[in-house]
């Protein structure tokens, strides 16, 4: 049966949730957008160097690089802030409900996630979405980031499936080129500012939201009901 994995860090919970540290760090919450983009660059360098860093340390690496950029200082206290609301994230408001869906309809589910272990099981504790995955899977297992095609290998492996038997499913066109390089099939949700990479082919679905994911997805095959495929 396929297996469905999802991203974590603004696939499935909200990154907005950051904005009040960034807010009082930075005076703009903006800033929180340019952050990321900058961990994200720092991930890929490293990945494409054949380097490999905890994302945490990535995260606050990125953090003093932007406060370079804005001139101001980031103290420990204030990265330490920003790390422990990134593991208080709340979920998006459709995750949920869509999560709960696919379950009901006999999917699996996963995440796979640049986030550490430790981190990766407080952010679904503290989320509330736990319960929905029958594995939580941090790259710090492989000992290398994301797109790393070798990454989502690792990930089908761990779930006894064949890549083309796993469907990744993310809201960064890059996630899902490291995926399809790996062999898996993928699933693109547009969040506010994503589109997927121009360069590569389009992914085999793209959703507004996970909501409609869940409907496009329908019940796997041999369920007997297929009322809800795309």
């Amino acid at each position: 049966m396929p297996v469905l994995v999802f991203d974590l860090n603004e696939t499935l919970l909200d990154l907005r949730g950051l904005d009040p540290e960034f807010e009082r760090l930075f005076g703009d919450a903006r800033v929180r957008g340019e952050w990321f983009r900058q961990t994200l660059q720092s991930a890929m360098t490293l990945t494409i160097t054949g380097d490999y860093r905890d994302f945490t340390e990535v995260g606050a690496a990125a953090l003093h690089m932007v406060g370079r950029k804005h001139g101001v200082a980031v103290a420990d206290a204030e990265v330490q802030a920003v790390a422990g609301a990134l593991r208080s994230l709340p979920s998006h408001p459709d995750a949920e409900e869509a999560l709960a869906t696919l379950r009901e309809r006999g999917h699996r589910l996963a995440v796979l996630t640049n986030s550490p272990a430790r981190a990766l099981q407080e952010q679904l504790a503290n989320s509330g979405l736990e319960r929905f995955f029958e594995a939580s899977l941090s790259v710090e297992e492989l000992g290398v980031l994301k797109p790393a095609p070798s990454v989502y290998r690792g990930a089908a492996a761990r779930l006894g499936a064949s890549s083309g038997d796993m469907w990744m499913i993310a809201a960064h066109g890059w996630d899902l080129v490291g995926a399809m390089n790996a062999g898996c099939r993928t699933a693109f949700v547009a969040r506010p500012g994503q589109v997927p990479e121009a360069l590569f082919p389009e992914p085999d679905i793209q959703c507004p939201d996970l909501r409609e994911l869940a409907n496009r997805l329908g019940y796997p095959p041999g369920s007997g009901d297929h009322s809800g495929s795309g």
